[in-house]
């Protein structure tokens, strides 16, 4: 069903406010943890979300199986928090640093939900993936995976309650998720597929940069 085609991974930095999304309707789309706050400005929702973060899912699981997607990926150690009667696909989480061809067994999660989302394209069949709205930086500083408590509007992501006042959340380990990026562009590539970023002023020096409207004057390379 996915096999050759195109899919965007949704980041959520705040450089989704700069961008023009309508575009992405039709498109194969992987949403992460709390993007279901962009939906009602953009019209339509991903196809797929994504969320293996526990305090994310305990603290927003509910939105999260009502939002309207095609299909949800959850932590498996994040079950508890949610409601029994829900049926999301719960993804197991491997422990040794990989990039996994098989979701069914488990995937690594490089310590951000955007490499899982590569993980599970990649296991789909889809081999040309474009990340937007992954700015690969954050103005909160800390020890990586620290959990704070917010007491202001949140300056990190598209939304000032995403991680607003009284979320609890865990402070962003870059130097990890790089590594599990260099891992997810050596097997994209590996069989000649490719991730490329058309992330807003982006941070990420890990993939080939290309400009989001470009993308859909490509003789239909890849779209749904």
């Amino acid at each position: 069903m996915y096999t050759g085609r195109r899919a965007f991974i949704i980041g959520n930095g705040p450089s989704l406010r700069r961008m023009d999304l309508a575009p992405l309707r039709g498109e194969i789309t992987f949403g992460l943890n709390r993007i279901n706050l962009i939906f009602s400005k953009l019209g339509f929702g991903t196809t797929f979300l994504v969320a293996v973060n526990r305090l994310v899912v305990q603290q927003s699981g509910g939105e999260i199986l009502t939002a309207p997607v095609s299909e949800r990926f959850i932590s498996w150690s994040a079950r508890e928090y949610l409601p029994s009667a829900s049926h999301p696909i719960l993804l197991r989480s491997l422990t040794s640093p990989q990039f996994s061809k098989d979701a069914a067994v488990g995937v690594w999660e490089g310590a951000t939900v955007t490499y899982v989302a590569m993980q599970l394209a990649y296991h789909l069949g889809i081999r040309d993936v474009v990340l937007i709205g992954v700015d690969h930086t954050f103005v909160t500083t800390g020890a990586p995976h620290t959990v704070v408590t917010s007491n202001e509007p949140d300056r990190n992501h598209f939304d000032p309650s995403y991680f607003g006042p009284g979320y609890r959340w865990q402070l962003p380990d870059l130097e990890t998720s790089e590594v599990a990026y260099r891992m997810a562009r050596s097997a994209f590539e590996a069989v000649g597929g490719r991730v490329r970023d058309a992330t807003v002023d982006g941070q990420l020096d890990v993939f080939p940069k290309v400009d989001f409207a470009a993308l859909f004057s490509e003789s239909g390379e890849g779209t749904a």
